[in-house]
């Protein structure tokens, strides 16, 4: 192959594993819009309503489990395809869902297919991206996540325009006018479905080929992705350090692996605990607590997908560039000055007018271009082959337990301590995390996978 030909293939391979987010930002967003047809429909209290939040994200937690067993089974690319099956079957089964609980099931089916597609896509592309740029092309699964973000936004806006007009096909009617909801589930089968067919011409990773002992078939696929010399010194790197962590018997949570499996669960767990899902499911709320009308809510909901689209490709131009630590920095001090701000004017009652949409669109901004990508570069990038996909379903399932509790529990404190109390708790725990991205993560730009020992992996 051509060099060309190399990196377009490299290319494809990378954007069609982060499609998996896609379709996390796409299930994680459509909720907004539903989430208030919902409520009315089914006489939803404030529990119940964080129950059909976070019974998806219940769901990304057996995902999580699931994969850790499968992905080393039966390979990544099968692994990927189950998720993808999962998100239809959701879409489906949330569509035409005859009782809330059969609803509540259907969102915790797609909720596995976005906790498996959450720790094996971006591990997926992490051991097929080149070293200079594995940070771009992690960012790309950050990216399909706003873009699913976004979509979601514009279909659920789209239906919502459409539901005010009388439709004279019954079951149309029924879909798009009468229960809106279901056509806003319903419409998340068409991602599923760009998401299986791309898959379908997707090589197996090859350092699982060679976790296998199936060297030839790694030879040939790094052949396909890389110059020949450097597939076969890349092989090489890739054998020696499976003999070598075999030998040395590394599990997830060994003396060897304790500082990078700290740094992976903090930087998970701090991630969800800035608020970001708490704003993109809520989002439509905030704004009418500010005196917005819910109709220019989902408006604003659109321009803050666009913006969160816009802001990662910093992250995919700078990330292997400036390195993932000066990303966090900046950030993370971005993120902490405008949730402190959007706390004072709730405080002081000074929500009115469009400071405050200002202000959430400077820390989606901040968020998109530090906490949200690099958070998935460093997690898919620090562990070694043989118990990479366990360590990173650890950490992963750390980030889905905090992204649970934050959904379960932020309709309560909003109602109980206020939006300003809230913005500051998220704004305290930014606070925290830039004082450990600061003191405790190490830099990891330009380091091979099998580098990444003698960044992290501390001596026994």
């Amino acid at each position: 192959m051509s060099a060309t030909q190399q990196t377009s293939r490299i290319n494809y391979i990378c954007m069609a594993a982060a499609l998996g987010g896609l379709l996390f930002g796409f299930d994680t967003a459509v909720i907004s819009g539903a989430e208030n047809l919902l409520k009315i429909q089914f006489s939803l209290d404030p529990t119940m309503e964080g129950w059909l939040v976070s019974s998806g994200l219940l769901g990304c937690i057996i995902g999580v489990f699931t994969t850790g067993i499968l992905s080393d089974k039966i390979g990544r690319k099968k692994t990927i395809l189950i998720a993808g099956i999962m998100f239809f079957l959701s879409g489906v089964g949330c569509a035409f869902a005859p009782s809330f609980t059969i609803l509540i099931i259907s969102r915790m089916l797609g909720g596995v297919g976005v906790g498996m597609a959450s720790v094996v896509s971006p591990m997926y592309i992490a051991e097929f991206a080149p070293a200079s740029k594995r940070g771009q092309m992690i960012a790309y699964y950050q990216l399909a996540i706003t873009v699913g973000i976004l979509l979601a936004y514009f279909s659920n806006a789209f239906v919502v325009a459409v539901s005010k007009d009388h439709i004279s096909n019954g079951v149309l009617n029924w879909l798009f006018s009468e229960q809106s909801w279901r056509a806003m589930f319903l419409i998340m089968c068409a991602p599923s479905i760009l998401f299986l067919a791309a898959l379908f011409k997707l090589p197996e990773s090859p350092r699982w080929l060679v976790s296998v002992n199936r060297n030839d078939e790694a030879r040939n696929i790094l052949n396909t992705i890389r110059t020949h010399d450097d597939a076969g010194k890349e092989l090489n790197e890739i054998v020696n350090a499976r003999n070598k962590n075999e030998s040395s018997s590394l599990f997830p949570i060994s003396k060897a692996t304790r500082i990078p499996l700290l740094i992976g669960i903090v930087l998970a767990v701090l991630q969800q605990f800035s608020g970001i899902n708490a704003i993109i499911y809520y989002g439509p709320r905030i704004f009418e607590t500010a005196g917005i009308p819910s109709s220019n809510a989902l408006a604003f909901q659109v321009i803050i997908g666009a913006i969160n689209l816009v802001f990662t490709m910093i992250a995919i131009k700078y990330a292997d560039k400036y390195g993932r630590k000066s990303l966090l920095k900046y950030g993370l001090s971005g993120i902490i000055l405008s949730l402190m701000l959007c706390g004072v004017l709730f405080y002081t009652n000074n929500t009115q007018g469009y400071l405050l949409l200002v202000l959430i669109m400077v820390y989606i901004a901040c968020f998109a271009f530090s906490l949200g990508p690099v958070t998935w570069i460093i997690i898919n990038e620090i562990f070694p082959t043989n118990i990479r996909v366990k360590a990173v379903s650890l950490c992963t399932l750390a980030l889905w337990v905090a992204v649970w509790m934050v959904g379960q529990f932020f309709p309560w404190l909003l109602e109980k301590a206020g939006a300003a109390i809230t913005f500051w708790a998220f704004a305290v725990f930014s606070i925290f995390n830039l004082i450990f991205s600061l003191t405790v993560v190490k830099e990891t730009n330009g380091k091979t996978l099998e580098e990444m020992n003698e960044v992290f992996i501390s001596p026994h």
